[in-house]
């Protein structure tokens, strides 16, 4: 449960940032608001705000830039957020989800591995650091956020805007499902390195390998949950 309310208070948070930015009729390029002129804005602390604009970032609908401030990203209008209003998902749900990553994701791992947005590594790279300090820390409930970071991080390296828009609908629109699934899976340290394996094939340029890994990974997720119906 506390996943879910704190994923819900981002969503709002982050709809209401793209409902600014439709009232000011920003464009992609434009600068928008200081991370603390938000937080005043909104009576939110700057961290909450920093964590709605870096999923916000995930999609392309904002870019960070550091030292220089917030600016509209290049997939503004395209931007799906989950229902927080969805109901509680069942075995059958999870597993059909997860099958259906299986047939997506892999595909899209390989052509991130040739294509490689630099940007869309870097936000691996940091997802990952992330990752291995929530698990130290025992962060279970932010970790899975994280983590579905990384996979629609790997989603927008490939370079393909509506392939990250597809990802994005399977993760964001069924985050309470995606969380439920991590932890049913349970498994966190192999998670880490599962993904940090397919950040290397893909910084390396092997779409042979980062499609192996990421379709065995997600097989791996398919497994547990069939064994927990």
């Amino acid at each position: 449960m506390p996943a879910v309310i704190r994923r819900s208070l981002l969503d709002d948070l982050a709809a209401s940032m793209l409902e600014l930015m439709a009232d000011r009729k920003l464009a992609p390029g434009d600068p928008f608001e200081s991370v603390r002129a938000l937080a005043a804005r909104f009576q939110v602390a700057v961290p909450t705000v920093r964590e709605a604009l870096r999923r916000l970032e995930a999609t392309g609908a904002v870019v960070l830039r550091h030292g220089s401030g917030v600016y509209v990203g290049p997939n503004v209008g395209r931007l799906v957020l989950a229902n927080p209003l969805a109901l509680k998902p069942t075995a059958e749900r999870l597993v059909e989800l997860v099958q259906a990553r299986a047939l997506i994701e892999p595909p899209i791992a390989a052509l991130a591995a040739s294509i490689r947005s630099e940007a869309a590594l870097v936000q691996m790279e940091e997802d990952l650091t992330k990752a291995a300090e929530l698990i130290a820390a025992g962060d279970h409930d932010r970790l899975a956020e994280v983590n579905m970071d990384f996979h629609r991080a790997l989603a927008q390296a490939s370079g393909n805007a509506t392939l990250a828009e597809v990802v994005e609908s399977v993760t964001v629109v069924n985050v309470r499902e995606q969380l439920q699934i991590q932890f049913i899976h349970g498994d966190r340290e192999t998670d880490l390195v599962e993904h940090q394996a397919i950040l290397t094939a893909v910084r390396a340029g092997d779409a042979v390998r980062a499609e192996q890994l990421t379709r065995a990974h997600l097989e791996g997720v398919l497994e547990v949950l069939n064994a927990d119906r």
